[in-house]
């Protein structure tokens, strides 16, 4: 007994283990067959939309290409695939003009051209591939023109009391039970025997197999071409009407005759007279710039821009990138004093006179300290607030100039993060002046933007030399920059 006892025991452990082994066996099967979704390729080009005037009318305008996301790296869109248009001029591409991630309006392409800046050049800035095309703002939102009847409809044959049951017609008089009158131009109901052989019923008609309307629909007219549908066909009819064109079967696309259903010329057949060229770089206060994305797939819209809580708040962080702007700009001054010092003249000695009265010499005591000199003044601020994903810290980016001409017009760039403790942590400065914009361009904010569709944006900057510009992407994440593109120089 013992035997058997112990040979069922170890059967019973060897069912046990084969099962176990089977279960092992199927789970990594299980879990191959889980479906894995294949990332996105994104395609993504960023330029920066230029223009004079009004926006919706401007007096000129011009599209400079910056980046060009593919393969999962950035590209220089002045120069890839030009052959010989870039491939991010190609006509037809049609660019979103954003503010901050929000768009504003659509640009359509029209045309290119490769501008050469000539020898003699010397503040011209028209150097490389521009496009050109006509701006869309978006459409306003459909209105609707439904307006309430001012007439009330009446329904003719029903009894005052509505209440009150009723199992014979609708009388003229509650609780007559005669017929009510027929108005005019209707007739009075008839009562149909059951047995009429011409009375509608209410069952489920066979076909000829035997299967029911409900199971089949060959008796339903598919090829009746006034029957009305809901936007689906049957596939022979649907077949019939879809023009071809991938199949050599010309398409009513084609048709040179065919009407048009768009506003004003098409962005296509616009030329140099339709839409303005902008050319050489009017100042500041006459140029406008923003950021302009195209993109094959249409993405949700992502708001970058971080509001102030309040009006204190605003307050508190420009008093605190002014402090840090100031900073800056007393280091820089104090660089390039020690780069070029000049000679201060000595100061007069007092001539030895003997004191010849015997009384003891006066003591002169020093010169007072001066004043402490006014904080210097700081012209056409700009403070920016974003937020650049959506668990990063606020950033702000703060610029402005002294008043001044050549070495005294100074130009401050700051770009800090606010830490734990409200303080700003700067993550980029730049000081420069007009006379050597070559040695250090200055750095003019464009605006933000997700260059490679990733929901985290990057600051776009101009990099504005004396004869030249460039535009560079930067990433800021923790208080650090990282130049992650910077385009060719224009000249």
């Amino acid at each position: 007994m013992s035997a058997n006892r112990t040979q069922r025991v170890m059967s019973s452990l060897a069912l046990t283990v084969g099962v176990l082994l089977c279960v092992a066996a199927i789970t990594p099967l299980r879990a191959q067959t889980h479906k894995v979704t294949a990332p996105q390729k994104v395609v993504r080009a960023v330029a920066v939309y230029e223009w004079t005037g009004d926006m919706a009318k401007p007096t000129a305008s011009r599209l400079i290409p910056v980046s060009l996301f593919i393969d999962d790296k950035f590209q220089d869109a002045d120069v890839y695939l030009a052959r010989p248009v870039p491939f991010a001029l190609d006509t037809g591409n049609v660019y979103e003009i954003d503010r901050a991630g929000v768009a504003l309006g659509t640009l359509d392409l029209a045309f290119a051209r490769h501008l050469v800046a000539p020898t003699t050049a010397t503040t011209t800035y028209d150097d490389g591939w521009f496009g050109y095309g006509k701006f869309f703002p978006p459409a306003p939102p459909k209105v609707s023109t439904l307006k309430p009847s001012k007439t009330t409809e009446v329904i003719n044959g029903f009894d005052e009391d509505d209440d009150r049951p009723h199992f014979s017609a609708r009388s003229a008089t509650p609780g007559s039970g005669d017929a009510a009158t027929p108005a005019a131009g209707t007739s009075a109901p008839s009562d149909t025997p059951a047995d009429d052989p011409n009375r509608p019923t209410l069952h489920r008609s066979t076909n000829t197999s035997g299967q029911t309307a409900s199971d089949s629909t060959d008796n339903a007219p598919a090829n009746d071409p006034d029957r009305p549908t809901l936007r689906r066909h049957s596939p022979d009819k649907s077949t019939a009407d879809q023009p071809a064109s991938s199949d050599g079967v010309a398409s009513l696309n084609d048709d040179p005759n065919r009407p048009l259903l768009h506003r004003g010329k098409p962005a296509a057949v616009l030329t140099e007279a339709d839409i303005p060229k902008l050319s050489g770089l009017p100042g500041d206060q006459d140029l406008h710039q923003m950021v302009a994305v195209s993109d094959a797939v249409n993405h949700s819209p992502h708001d970058f821009a971080r509001a102030w809580q309040d009006e204190a708040e605003h307050q508190a962080i420009l008093a605190k990138m002014q402090a840090a702007a100031r900073a800056q700009l007393a280091a820089y001054e104090a660089a390039n004093a020690a780069a070029n010092p000049t000679p201060t003249p000595a100061a007069p000695t007092p001539s030895a006179t003997s004191n010849t009265s015997g009384r003891p010499s006066r003591t002169v005591n020093p010169p007072a300290p001066p004043p402490p000199a006014t904080p210097e003044l700081l012209v056409d601020e700009q403070l920016m607030g974003y937020t650049l994903s959506y668990v990063g810290a606020p950033t702000y980016v703060y610029s402005a100039h002294t008043d001044g001409l050549g070495p005294m017009l100074r130009f401050v760039t700051v770009v800090a993060q606010v830490d734990m403790n409200g303080e700003p942590q700067i993550a980029i400065k730049s000081v420069t002046d007009a006379s050597h914009l070559d040695r250090t361009p200055r750095m003019k904010l464009v605006d933000v933007v997700d260059a490679d569709a990733s929901n985290r944006a990057s600051l776009l900057f101009e990099l504005r030399a004396q004869n030249s510009r460039q535009f560079a992407l930067y990433r800021v994440i923790g208080a650090r920059a990282e130049q992650t593109f910077l385009t060719g120089s224009t000249q």
